[in-house]
């Protein structure tokens, strides 16, 4: 999987973060089957930049931690031959992630900022493959899910 790594947050943003992030979303990739031509990107960005997404958005005028936009363009390849369709990337969109609100929560949550950080990416990863936490049965598999993966990559509370 291609994952296209911005940093927005003048420094901020540490060199073991950034493997860490690669290292999850591997895992998760590999957890759930997403094809080895999948592109995605990250963006790691300060609460001012995610508070302004999420207004724009979402309408919530206040920082969040992760926001996924997932792009679904089947529609857009259905005109194209299968073997054709088969060669092109699967691009599963985009995560943002705070690294103000990594360092709030981990605090507040009592646990390390890895901990934080891999959960922001597995539950916004998750996103963007289509699971949600809308209803309890779907929220169940969705959190039972983001646990596997954290577990199996020793980032467990």
């Amino acid at each position: 999987m291609e994952i296209q790594l911005r940093d927005h947050t003048d420094g901020k943003l540490t060199r073991d973060q950034s493997e860490l992030s690669k290292r999850v979303l591997e895992q998760a990739a590999q957890k759930l089957a997403v094809p080895s031509n999948a592109e995605m990107s990250l963006t790691f960005v300060l609460n001012p930049e995610i508070r302004e997404l999420n207004r724009d958005y979402r309408g919530v005028d206040r920082a969040t931690d992760v926001i996924s936009f997932a792009i679904e363009d089947d529609d857009d390849l259905a005109g194209l031959p299968e073997e054709v369709r088969a060669e092109l990337p699967v691009e599963l969109g985009d995560l943002i992630i705070s690294v103000d609100k990594i360092e709030e929560q981990a605090l507040f949550l009592n646990h390390s900022e890895e901990r934080e950080l891999g959960y922001l990416l597995v539950h916004g990863f998750l996103h963007l493959n289509g699971y949600d936490h809308e209803e309890s049965d779907d929220e169940q598999e969705m959190f039972t899910l983001q646990e596997e993966i954290l577990d199996e990559l020793g980032l467990s509370r």
